[in-house]
Formats: structure tokens, C-alpha cells, sequence
């Protein structure tokens, strides 16, 4: 497997929820197939964009394989696997391995604050026990810990199988030091408003929030890039963004999925402890979205089929 298979512009998909507040993994399919249909070449099934820490292991597996079933012959799918608790997240990636995921993503132990030996521990466990191609996701915004750019170079010269990174520190510094110190390493931007920044330094894509509502362009951005027209790049980044930082109005996933709902593709509401936006909130989602549709002259729709 080379990291060209890895999928370039990754969804990191929300959890649609039915009225009673039970997952709705048919929704969830449809939602793939729509971002697929849009222009994304992977998807990312289970990460914290969909609240996994309040899902439970049956649901984030169900989920999972109702992915796989609608689009896992078309694009490579990942599964989030990763929680604070190192044996959890093998069982749980074991489980995702079993129902056909092509790859795991796994994020740095929460709460915990382990030392980078401790890091280093976790996800080698990890790689130890699924034969899959993992993604490595460093956000300490969230879990309170970084994964050091050293702690990332000695993980992929001791397990072949961490091939890739989810890069969300915001430190474009911490960026270039992972690609001095391993070179052959595949490094996502995990902020949609650093893809752009990211790509410049050598980066492979973006696991995205924005895609939800916006996958074409952000697509459209990213093969600008590659094929040399950086100025056309640097324009649709500019375009969309004003929705890149309006989907972070407060905690994700909240005003994606109320940018969802607007554009016809609603997904329902959060589990608790998340709540819906504010009137502020949904303001600031619905003026972003309506400044990229007129940058960019195109409808923003959601539902299809």
C-alpha cells in the first residue's frame, strides 16, 4: 500500500443521529456516498469530529461497516480507533480490522498526558497488534498532550505500518520538522485553514471538516496545488476562508453540523455533553457559507439522490 492510496481530501465524517439520539449508520453511508460523489478520495469514519468519545464500541463499528459497505470499494476508508485507554484502543482497532477497514487513525492518548515514551508505547502497542496502515493524530488542543516531531520520526523507523500523520497543533514549525526528520512520512493537515500552508511544506492532504459542505472545492484547491497552479490554489483558499474558521465557532462538531442541516443534508442533532449553536453560532455558519457560494459562484447543497 503506497500513501497514493491514502486519499488526498479525507472527510473526517460526523455521526448522523436519529430524533431519539441513537445512530443512524444508514444516514452515515449516505453521507459518504455524497462526499465521494463530490470529489473526496478517502474517508474517515470515527474520529473526534464524530464524537466517538460518546459512542460506544458497537456503535463505532456499525458505523463503520455501513461505510465500508457504501463506499469502500470506490475509496480507502480509515477508522478511528484511538482512546485514552491503550488496550481499548487495540481491541477496538482489532474490531475495525475484522469488519474491513483499510486503515486506523489513532489520536494521542486525552486526559491521560502521557510522557513520549508513553506515546511511544501506546501507538507501537497498537501497531503491533493490527497489520494496518495507521495514521498517527497529534491534536493537543484536545488531548492536553503533543506528539513531539521526534516522538512521530522514532515511530516510523520502529513500526513500518505508522505511515502518516494528522497534523492539528496549528505549528507549522512542528510541520516542517516531521518532514526533515521522516521524509516518507504521508502528513495531513488537520486544520482545514492550514492545508494550503501544509501542502507547501511537502504535506500529502487534509482530514477535513469543511468537506462536509465545501468537499469540490477544497478538491479543486488541493489538485491546483499539485499541478503547479498555486495562484489558482491560493485563490480558492482564500474563498473558502471565511468557512474554514466559521466551523470553528465552537467546538466541532456542532457548526458543521448545522452547516449540514443548512445545505440540505441534515445529519441531526449531538450527543450530549454537546448541545446545538447559538443564535451567534448559526449567524456566523450561515453568512460564511453564503460568502463561499458567492466567492466561488456555486451552490452549496447537500442532499443528493
Amino acid at each position: 500500500m503506497t500513501t497514493h492510496d491514502f486519499g488526498r481530501v479525507i472527510p473526517a465524517l460526523v455521526t448522523p443521529l436519529r430524533a431519539d439520539g441513537e445512530v443512524d449508520a444508514k444516514r452515515a453511508a449516505s453521507l459518504a456516498r455524497k462526499l465521494v460523489d463530490e470529489g473526496c478520495d478517502a474517508v474517515l469514519v470515527g474520529g473526534t469530529t464524530a464524537e466517538s468519545p460518546t459512542l460506544s464500541p458497537d456503535e463505532r463499528v456499525r458505523v463503520l461497516a455501513s461505510v465500508l459497505e457504501a463506499v469502500g470499494d470506490r475509496v480507502f476508508v480509515w477508522a478511528g480507533t484511538g482512546t485514552n485507554d491503550t488496550a481499548t484502543s487495540v481491541a477496538l482497532s482489532r474490531r475495525a480490522r475484522s469488519e474491513g477497514a483499510h486503515g486506523l487513525m489513532l489520536v494521542a492518548p486525552y486526559y491521560n498526558k502521557p510522557p513520549q515514551s508513553g506515546l511511544i508505547r501506546h501507538f507501537g502497542t497498537v501497531a503491533e497488534a493490527v497489520d494496518l496502515p495507521i495514521m498517527i493524530y497529534n491534536i493537543p488542543g484536545r488531548t492536553s498532550v503533543n506528539v513531539a516531531p521526534e516522538t512521530i520520526a522514532r515511530l516510523r523507523a520502529g513500526w513500518r505500518n505508522i505511515q502518516a500523520v494528522k497534523e492539528a497543533s496549528g505549528n507549522l514549525d512542528q510541520v516542517s520538522e516531521i518532514r526533515r526528520l521522516a521524509p516518507d512520512l504521508a502528513v495531513y493537515a488537520g486544520d482545514d485553514s492550514l492545508t494550503l500552508p501544509i501542502l507547501a511544506l511537502g504535506g500529502r492532504g487534509v482530514v477535513s471538516v469543511a468537506a462536509h459542505v465545501a468537499a469540490g472545492p477544497i478538491r479543486d484547491m488541493v489538485d491546483a496545488f499539485a499541478r503547479g497552479d498555486v495562484q489558482r490554489a491560493e485563490a480558492i483558499h482564500r474563498a473558502l476562508f471565511p468557512l474554514f474558521k466559521a466551523l470553528f465557532v465552537t467546538t466541532n462538531p456542532i457548526p458543521v453540523k448545522y452547516a449540514l442541516k443548512l445545505t440540505g443534508f441534515d445529519v441531526g442533532g449531538y450527543r450530549p455533553p454537546l448541545v446545538d449553536p447559538s443564535a451567534h453560532e448559526m449567524e456566523a455558519v450561515a453568512k460564511a457559507l453564503a460568502e463561499v457560494a458567492s466567492a466561488l459562484g456555486i451552490a452549496l447543497s447537500g442532499e443528493r439522490g
